[in-house]
């Protein structure tokens, strides 16, 4: 199957950020600054990342002026008999009370934007992400034994308009304009769910369960990966978020249930993936 251009893959990713009716977040080659918010917490954190952005920018240039002022002003030519002074009240008072005003103007909204994203008020719904080497399995415990395995689309596979290393066979569908519940955990070693769009990013501790949250503010795909070394295939755990209508989302469930609710579904390219690990393994065991 012929790979997708670059020019193809930016041309079809301003596509998909100009849709009117969806959005897709993902990273985009020489991109500058965050992937665009689709969630409240997200939103937040730009707001202040852009707010502390203009504070270290006046700092630096007013640092630089200083420098420039010191070189000019206070050169040896210019100067020739070094001043003596060690000591001046008011300017210790200045560079003391100064620093401290910057940063309790830069302590309360950064307190603000941690409370808010880490406050859930009224989950209208619960998701449960569990990661394992290397794939991600996900439950849906407000709709009983609903599970599924979420493995990586081999470039093979891939086909167009999706994205190598960043497509699975089975995505997270989740309806928009609602307050999801978030637990993470693992079941072997520390993995981390990580969906810049949405502003999460949370560690999956194998006996722990931690929690987290979002809300989609409009219909689109959403990508994130693995955030925590966890082995060899640790680049290969995409996450792939989509968030349709809540009509949409009730239509999908229905299917859904009817695949997913007897257990957890292994699909085809984990049995493959699984069966070439343990193949490499013994192998490498066997030059030893």
């Amino acid at each position: 199957m012929p790979k997708i251009s670059k020019f193809k893959l930016l041309l079809l990713a301003l596509i998909f950020l100009n849709a009117p009716s969806a959005m897709a977040a993902f990273p985009l080659p020489w991109q500058l600054g965050f992937q665009e918010a689709a969630s409240p917490v997200m939103e937040y954190f730009a707001q202040l990342h852009n707010f502390l952005l203009v504070i270290i920018t006046v700092i630096s240039l007013f640092v630089l002026l200083l420098l420039v002022i010191v070189c000019i002003r206070f050169n040896e030519k210019r100067n020739p008999v070094p001043s003596t002074v060690t000591h001046n009240t008011k300017l210790e008072i200045i560079w003391t009370l100064l620093p401290v005003i910057i940063l309790i103007t830069i302590c309360v909204p950064s307190m603000k934007t941690l409370y808010f994203a880490g406050k859930l008020e009224q989950p209208e719904m619960t998701l449960k992400v569990v990661g394992h080497q290397w794939y991600w399995e996900y439950q849906y415990p407000d709709v009983g034994n609903m599970k599924f395995d979420s493995v990586i689309v081999k470039d093979a596979d891939i086909k167009p308009g999706q994205f190598r290393l960043l497509e699975v066979d089975n995505r997270v569908v989740v309806p928009v304009e609602t307050n999801i519940r978030v637990l993470v955990t693992a079941a072997d070693v520390i993995h981390s769910w990580a969906v810049p769009a949405f502003g999460v990013k949370k560690d999956a501790v194998p006996g722990r369960l931690n929690e987290t949250w979002f809300r989609v503010n409009k219909p689109g795909v959403y990508y994130g990966q693995c955030s925590e070394l966890c082995g060899v295939d640790h680049g290969f755990m995409p996450i792939v978020v989509e968030a349709v209508s809540k009509e949409n989302y009730a239509n999908w469930l229905e299917e859904a249930k009817k695949k997913f609710v007897l257990g957890v579904v292994h699909s085809p390219l984990l049995v493959s993936r699984e069966k070439k690990i343990r193949t490499t393994n013994s192998e490498q065991r066997a030059t030893f």
